[in-house]
């Protein structure tokens, strides 16, 4: 079932800009990327833990007008599912679209983690895999949560993950129905920048590996992202400084966002959410998007956030924004 949702603002110059939230409903930890000629976002359905059985997806043409695609997964898809389907990620391969997601918060000896789910279409329905978790234990100290799918220039996807403030990198098959081990032996290595809390995210940018990831409590008003640069998606990454956090004229909780790349014209946005001013609820986020620049030297700016949001605009059928995807887990 789908709808359609339009928030317009409109600049002093005339200029139309999406609006924050950009659509409404309690929505978090997105996902956004580009898929064709079209923007995507795949957010978590933001509720108590027992209600949070099913994600709904949005796309847009023009990141003014988003459509609405209910339910694009739910318990009914995913067997063990029981409660906190959290933070979607997806990739795009072989023509078939890969919905990693987390489950049932879980702790150690419980039914849970990450788990992942197949589609024709980006909007679903999507299917279960493999019918049980991908990764469902604790390693390093990694809850297997906030997943986020890596396509590296070699051709390896790599899958970053964790909460509970330890982070883990880890190779994914082709096919996406395991993991492979490194070079070492090893199949989980902990990539853990100081101040790490959850939420990572990665991408590069004129030859350099951009790790990203949420600090602070997530029900609070600190929340927030900081980032590190290096060489290898494996670290070391050295924590740089935060670029997203709370203005206390716009909203609080600003964080566990995603990157979009609109590689035509060389466009940079954090996705991301936050809480309205006055809310007092955990689950009252919505989800938002705003600009990210970078300095001279390749540093992120501090990221304003926005009551405007971002500007009109569409990629085109056939340019190389259309065909560009996210760094995040697409394929180029």
């Amino acid at each position: 079932m789908r709808a359609i949702c339009v928030i317009v603002v409109l600049a002093v110059s005339g200029v139309a800009f999406g609006g924050n939230p950009l659509f409404g409903g309690w929505y978090a930890d997105p996902e956004g990327i580009i898929i064709g000629d079209e923007y995507w976002v795949f957010p978590t359905y933001s509720a108590p833990y027992d209600r949070q059985l099913h994600f709904d997806a949005f796309s847009s043409k023009d990141l003014v007008t988003w459509e609405k695609h209910e339910r694009i997964i739910d318990q009914g898809a995913i067997s063990w599912l029981r409660r906190a389907l959290w933070a979607p990620a997806i990739v795009v391969k072989g023509g078939k679209f890969y919905l990693f997601f987390g489950a049932n918060d879980v702790r150690p000896g419980e039914i849970g983690g990450i788990g992942v789910a197949v589609a024709d279409r980006p909007g679903g329905p999507y299917k279960d895999l493999l019918g049980k978790p991908l990764i469902g234990e604790i390693h390093n100290g990694a809850q297997p949560i906030d997943q986020f799918v890596f396509l590296d220039t070699d051709g390896q996807y790599y899958m970053i993950y964790g909460g509970w403030r330890h982070c883990n990198i880890v190779r994914l098959k082709d096919d996406f129905t395991g993991l492979l081990p490194f070079e070492d032996g090893v199949t989980f290595k902990e990539i853990t920048p100081k101040g790490y809390v959850e939420g990572p995210v990665m991408f590069m940018r004129e030859g350099k590996y951009y790790f990203m990831w949420s600090e602070g409590g997530w029900g609070g008003p600190n929340y927030s992202v900081a980032y590190a640069i290096a060489d290898s998606p494996l670290g070391p990454f050295e924590r740089i400084g935060k670029v997203l956090q709370q203005d206390p004229e716009v909203a609080t909780g600003a964080g566990h966002h995603s990157v979009i790349h609109d590689a035509g014209a060389d466009i940079w946005y954090a996705v991301y959410h936050r809480r309205p001013l006055g809310e007092r609820d955990a689950n009252h986020r919505v989800t938002c998007m705003d600009r990210m620049y970078f300095d001279e030297d390749g540093f992120i700016k501090p990221i304003k956030i926005t009551h405007e949001g971002v500007e009109r605009r569409t990629l085109g059928g056939g340019d190389k924004a259309g065909r560009q995807v996210q760094e995040g887990g697409m394929e180029k």
